[in-house]
């Protein structure tokens, strides 16, 4: 509900203030665009062999992108906000228990599916790091990083210099022996989507 929420708001603000832009610019990207992400979500499901808990956060972050002909790179930077919720495990669960808080960043290559358009639709890959930050109430006695991969695919919408994006992210994390019982001593795999607004930096 929060995520919708955010997401109309969004979209109601670009309205109210794109008209003078589309009157001025062509829409489309520009060379470096920004994207701010307000606001998302990330899920991860149970392990296999462990059983380690799912669970999900509130996901929020930046990215830049800088846009080629028929490529872009992009860097990211991020993070997800623990939420209060029931944790599973293999012989046991932990009712009302917030999950760790994360960072996340990551360099990725997209390939967009058309350009030069208002309408972008594209997709991605690349890889990058996940930090869970410590909670001692999960068994992470203290923050621990993993590697990460990701492929997925979204849509870029521009009005003159601004626009909003939505995208969806396969997430694998490599796993580690030293790694807490909660997260890492199985290969993880997460799902993440959020909504963002675009601005172009350099038209």
């Amino acid at each position: 509900m929060m995520f919708r929420n955010v997401v109309m708001v969004l979209v109601s603000s670009l309205a109210i203030g794109a008209g003078p832009a589309l009157a001025q610019e062509t829409a489309g990207p520009g060379k470096v665009e920004l994207s701010v992400i307000p606001g998302g979500a990330v899920y991860f499901s149970q392990s296999d062999a462990t059983k380690e808990a799912s669970f999900f956060n509130y996901d929020l972050g930046g990215a830049l992108t800088v846009n080629f002909r028929r490529v872009a790179i992009e860097g990211e930077v991020g993070g997800s906000l623990g939420l209060s919720q029931t944790l599973n495990f293999a012989s046991s669960s932990l009712n009302s228990t917030r999950t760790p808080d994360t960072v996340s960043y990551s360099g990725n290559v997209i390939v967009p599916l058309m350009s030069r358009s208002s309408v972008v639709p594209y997709v991605t890959g690349g890889v990058g790091g996940l930090t869970l930050l410590e909670k001692p109430e999960v068994g992470l006695a203290s923050a621990d990083t993993f590697l990460t991969g990701n492929v997925g695919g979204g849509v870029k919408w521009y009005a003159g210099r601004w626009g909003l994006r939505a995208d969806y992210r396969f997430l694998a994390v490599k796993s580690k022996d030293e790694a807490s019982s909660f997260f890492g001593r199985d290969d993880r795999y997460g799902h993440r989507v959020y909504g963002g607004i675009i601005v172009n930096l350099v038209p």
